[in-house]
């Protein structure tokens, strides 16, 4: 296995991005290796790592299609449909309660 640079934080040079870098110039990695790594230090922590892609080897992101559009659009609904209730809550449910707000707490709906 062939060891890859490592860099320190803000010391990367040209040509070199993350994964949310390459995202926001419209890019992915597109099955390229690895080609360095970044380390920013902490205190008394181990080090947080960045892997870097080449730019000139990425790729761009695919296009989302209509079929893809409506999985996601399916999806979300179902994080806002309540288990218990059956309804569409507005908000995405949180996994702390596990249902909308109104079926977590309803004596406090009753009093409200």
């Amino acid at each position: 296995m062939a060891t890859i640079p490592v860099y320190r934080w803000r010391l990367a040079p040209e040509g070199l991005a993350t994964r949310r870098q390459l995202r926001a110039a419209g890019l992915r990695p597109g099955g390229q290796d690895v080609a360095a790594q970044l380390e920013r230090p902490r205190r008394r922590r181990a080090p947080l790592v960045a892997y870097l892609y080449r730019e000139d080897l990425a790729k761009p992101v695919r296009p989302m299609t209509p079929a893809r559009w409506a999985a996601l659009a399916k999806a979300n609904a179902a994080r806002r449909t309540c288990p218990q209730c059956r309804r569409d809550a507005g908000y995405v449910i949180p996994t702390s309660l596990g249902t909308c707000v109104t079926c977590a707490f309803p004596d406090e709906q009753c009093a409200a």
